[in-house]
């Protein structure tokens, strides 16, 4: 009798072993883990890595001249949603309702301090004499030295302080599994996962790194401008169909006619029209060129900004953000499925 009864208590539990092995073996990757939940991290560059260097010639610091602190860094991650694989670098300013979006789009995202106010310092004047803009954003993106204006080391480029940002977050956020977007010796970020993104400067940077370097997808917001430069027509190392644009008709950029010629020089006409995402529905003819006409008061100022999730943005009678539909496009629309 007693032997009978283990028997039958040994076969129920290898029964149950089989199916919690079969489950967890038919589970899609994941970021889940016991303690799933949305995670914010931040940590200034400056403590992420000893080499990290202020550059006052060029308003590139770790404080403003009142003492705020200028190089925190931010990073989020929710493990509660399916992992696609796929970092998003955002360039410029934080900006926590993007960050919202693509965390729920399974994303992970990261905002890191780097060169960006050297506009004002060195003068528009200076900048439109020669093919400057291309040259300094890809320095600042790089390290390397490509332009004689400013001096950008690597450990202060977007490259490296990405990298430096993502190993820390690999240490610190075990359940994040940051170290997927590592290369395997751990030199280097995977690329190949990697989606560049950015607002008005970020745009333009943003755009001029994927031209030299190959990444997942390019997502501009007002942008890219650089009116008086050409690097946007160079061969990419980025397939085109990568890039998407968002812009307000108008923001300055737009009406002046920045962001129609950089999206142009893009060869990005070959994926379709210009669509007004007001008077169109997803997929929007699969373009990769999309603009809005909500009302913003016919303030430009407030349509440079309205077309990412924040105070600027468009919403409906409700209090509802108008462009849900066209940030989720931006971010996940098959590269492969293109308009003509």
């Amino acid at each position: 009798m007693n032997k009978l009864f283990y028997f039958a208590i040994a076969i129920l539990l290898k029964g149950l072993l089989s199916m919690v092995t079969t489950t967890k073996a038919l589970e899609p990757y994941s970021s889940v883990d016991t303690l799933s939940r949305r995670y914010d991290l931040s940590i200034r560059a400056s403590q992420i890595d000893t080499q990290a260097r202020e550059h006052p010639e060029i308003d590139f610091t770790f404080t403003d001249k009142s003492g705020k602190v200028m190089d925190l860094e931010h990073a989020s991650v929710d493990t509660r949603v399916i992992s696609r694989g796929k970092l998003v670098i955002w360039l410029m300013d934080l900006s926590p309702g993007l960050f919202d979006r693509v965390t729920g789009y399974g994303m992970h995202c990261i905002q890191v301090h780097y060169a960006n106010r050297w506009t004002s310092v060195l003068g528009m004047q200076k900048l439109d004499s020669g093919k400057y803009w291309g040259a300094i954003r890809l320095e600042a993106a790089t390290g390397e030295d490509y332009s004689p204006l400013v001096n950008i080391p690597k450990p202060d480029c977007i490259m490296e302080r990405s990298l430096q940002f993502v190993k820390w977050l690999a240490r610190e956020n075990p359940p994040g599994k940051w170290e997927q977007f590592l290369t395997a010796d751990g030199k280097g970020l995977r690329w190949d996962k990697v989606i560049m993104c950015g607002i008005s400067h970020g745009s333009s940077t943003a755009a001029r790194f994927a031209v030299h370097q190959k990444v997942d997808r390019v997502v501009m917001f007002s942008g890219p401008r650089d009116r008086t430069d050409t690097w946007q027509s160079i061969p990419s190392a980025t397939p085109t169909n990568r890039f998407f644009g968002f812009s307000h008709v108008l923001d300055l950029g737009w009406t002046e006619g920045s962001y129609q010629r950089s999206w142009q020089m893009l060869g990005l006409e070959k994926y379709g029209p210009i669509v007004n995402v007001d008077k169109a529905s997803p997929p929007y003819s699969n373009t990769r060129r999309l603009i809005t006409d909500c009302n913003v008061d016919n303030n430009p100022n407030r349509a440079h900004t309205a077309v990412i999730p924040g105070h600027s943005a468009c919403k409906d009678a409700e209090g509802r953000f108008i462009h849900e539909n066209v940030w989720l496009y931006l971010f996940t629309h098959p590269v492969d499925q293109t308009g003509e």
